[in-house]
């Protein structure tokens, strides 16, 4: 029987895993169906029940239920732990084994297909939600000079960097209205450009040799990549991230790490 896997969301229609998962599946000559599955808001865990019935071997979870997934586990892999959100599922020998590839997909973006160390270097994180917190620990990985993490509510940025302030990297926390100096690279972890918006970053933490990522995508350039790409940055949207944390989630489901570059070949030509 071909091994069946999904993307669990609400909303689920835009999802753009189903395109990518089945390319992976052909290169490395491996046999599975991957579908999305939209769960009610309020019936993720009994979602997930079924698919366990149902037979399938994992799943991918999106918004809103990557904090909800990673309640549901038996067991949560460290980075997922760290994180305090899963978006990967792994459904074997009774378990419900959690993991998050977000940030592990964030970091092999930026220094594989955007060719940037962050090693020894200033990373600007803007947000403190679960973007951000998923990002922290494969980031503080690298070995970066400094972490700040600047958010509206400040309490809260305070709070993630006392969290991740144990693996020894220095991390601080501010509004954005106290960000200081420029940085060699700045992700945008929170949902603004969702809605059009720019979060309130001041245009001098942008420099020449700047890379802003935005961990949102679409067909056109997020207003905060216009907003750095004036102030002299070079500007990345999420859709390598979200291919990258694909290839890590195909990878612990079945043990082979597919070659991205035919999916970015396909998705943006």
């Amino acid at each position: 029987m071909t091994d069946k896997y999904c993307v669990i969301g609400n909303p689920i229609a835009h999802s753009k895993s189903p395109e990518i998962h089945p390319v992976y599946a052909r290169q490395t000559g491996q046999e599975l169906v991957y579908e999305r599955c939209l769960a009610p808001l309020d019936g993720f865990a009994a979602t997930v029940k079924q698919l366990v019935a149902d037979g399938y071997r994992g799943a991918n979870v999106t918004l809103p239920f990557k904090i909800e997934a990673a309640q549901v586990c038996t067991r949560l892999e460290e980075r997922a732990k760290a994180a305090g959100a899963v978006n990967t599922l792994v459904f074997a020998n009774g378990e419900i084994i959690g993991d998050n590839t977000d940030g592990p997909g964030l970091v092999a973006d930026i220094t594989r297909n955007a060719g940037r160390a962050i090693k020894d270097k200033r990373v600007l994180l803007l947000g403190a939600g679960g973007a951000a917190r998923g990002a922290l620990l494969p980031i503080i990985g690298q070995g970066p000079r400094e972490i700040v993490i600047a958010n509206r509510t400040v309490a809260t940025a305070e709070a993630l960097a006392r969290d991740f302030a144990k693996y020894g990297v220095p991390i601080s926390a501010t509004g954005f209205d106290g960000i200081e100096g420029s940085f060699d690279i700045v992700v945008n972890g929170t949902s603004s450009s969702l809605a059009g918006d720019l979060p309130p970053v001041p245009a001098s933490v942008f420099g020449p040799d700047t890379l802003a990522l935005d961990m949102m995508y679409g067909n056109q350039p997020t207003v905060f990549m216009e907003f750095a790409v004036s102030h002299g940055a070079t500007v990345r949207d999420g859709l390598g991230m979200l291919i990258e944390q694909a290839a890590e989630a195909f990878a612990i489901w079945r043990g082979v790490r597919p070659d991205t570059a035919d999916v970015f070949r396909k998705m943006r030509p």
